[in-house]
């Protein structure tokens, strides 16, 4: 375990310092949308208070830009010609489904029931005449290579999977279906926002990796990390153009229209700088705590939540032996939003879900900075609600 996670663990001050949300609340809903830290919030804070005494983007650090691609270069294992900052998730998925050359006929596998961004994106390509292809697994979320094979074929042209799925909590064998995809020629698109900054997100035969930072990654909403693999980027065109990536020297602007030999290709207009600075900072504070060790910390957390509710008679989704940050669950006869209210008053933040039969579940997830006691408050008042 790094040191940083060590010392929050042993300095209970420096750890509520560090994420005020602490002090009020047990936070258990990171796999929603999170509460910044504070050293996040500190950075963003620093460049507003620049930011009012003259130009936005000439009081913002230039090679600031540069560094957070550096940094999520490093989080996600990459080369930074590969990063592009784009914002949301659904942005870049959408870049990649409006920017590859399409012919009728060609096939999409997804999966009907992940995250709508990750299937609107795909299903729109219809009116090109694109067929889509839903894998279909045994359990909700619970998607393998086994599945998939039933449907990749000659015309397969893409898969576009995320690397955990928001409500099982299932998570992927990335490397497996990347293998597949190669082995077939197929490209391997990737919906990571419910793994990076939580998880190692492998991308050895990923194509293309689009996450927003507002959940694991601590970060603000609406920045965004898209990795676009460098042999393919020629293939994909930039479907979102301005002056930021159409070459024009001087602001002037050129007949013949070109693009970047990187991935800041897919980057058209000015910068959500103040984005960019809490981006910057998250990452930075997540390479600082170490990936493996915020990995193991919460793989703990979930093999600890699951044997408890297991124990206590809870139905879990999602699978032990491929475990994620979140962990979901639900019993016959009980108000899982009575529940979710109740523990709401006590100020413990769960999330409250459903499936597409209308099914409630209630679903945990913890990050590296929150602690034994809290998970065992959390687990005494699900099993003793007060009315």
């Amino acid at each position: 375990m790094t040191m940083m996670l060590e010392s929050l663990e042993h300095d209970e001050e420096l750890r509520l310092r560090e994420f005020p949300v602490a002090r009020k609340k047990i936070f258990l809903a990171h796999a929603g949308v999170c509460p910044l830290p504070a050293r996040v919030a500190w950075a963003m804070q620093a460049y507003l208070d620049q930011a009012q005494t003259g130009d936005q983007e000439k009081t913002f650090y230039a090679a600031r830009v540069l560094e957070t691609r550096q940094l999520a270069a490093r989080l996600l294992g990459c080369s930074a010609d590969e990063i592009a900052l784009v914002g949301p998730t659904s942005v870049g998925l959408s870049l990649v489904a409006n920017g590859l050359p399409w012919k009728s006929g060609d096939e999409v596998i997804c999966y009907l029931d992940d995250y709508p961004s990750n299937v609107y994106a795909w299903t729109q390509l219809r009116a090109q005449g694109v067929n889509i292809r839903y894998v279909r697994p045994k359990s909700l979320g619970a998607i393998t290579v086994d599945d998939l094979k039933l449907l990749i074929n000659g015309k397969t042209r893409l898969i576009a999977l995320a690397s955990v799925h928001f409500l099982s909590g299932y998570r992927l064998d990335l490397s497996s279906v990347a293998k597949l995809c190669r082995d077939h020629g197929v490209l391997f698109c990737v919906d990571g926002i419910q793994s990076v900054g939580a998880l190692e997100t492998p991308l050895d035969g990923v194509d293309f990796l689009a996450v927003d930072a507002h959940k694991w990654m601590l970060g603000p909403l609406a920045a965004g990390i898209f990795f676009v693999r460098k042999g393919i980027q020629d293939t994909l065109r930039p479907t979102l153009v301005g002056w930021a990536n159409g070459l024009c020297p001087g602001f002037v602007a050129s007949d013949d229209l070109k693009f970047p030999a990187d991935a800041s290709r897919y980057e058209a207009g000015s910068q959500n700088l103040v984005g960019l600075i809490g981006l910057h900072a998250c990452i930075g504070m997540l390479l600082k705590a170490g990936l493996p060790a915020i990995q193991e910390k919460l793989f703990s957390n979930s093999r600890f939540l699951r044997s408890e509710l297991s124990r206590t008679g809870w139905d879990l989704l999602g699978d032990d032996d491929r475990l994620s940050g979140s962990v979901t669950f639900f019993k016959k006869g009980v108000d899982l939003e009575r529940l979710f209210v109740e523990l709401t008053k006590k100020n413990i933040v769960p999330s409250l879900r459903e499936d597409r039969s209308g099914q409630k579940y209630l679903r945990l997830s913890p990050h590296f900075y929150n602690m034994q006691p809290e998970l065992e408050k959390t687990l005494e008042a699900i099993s003793r609600p007060t009315s």
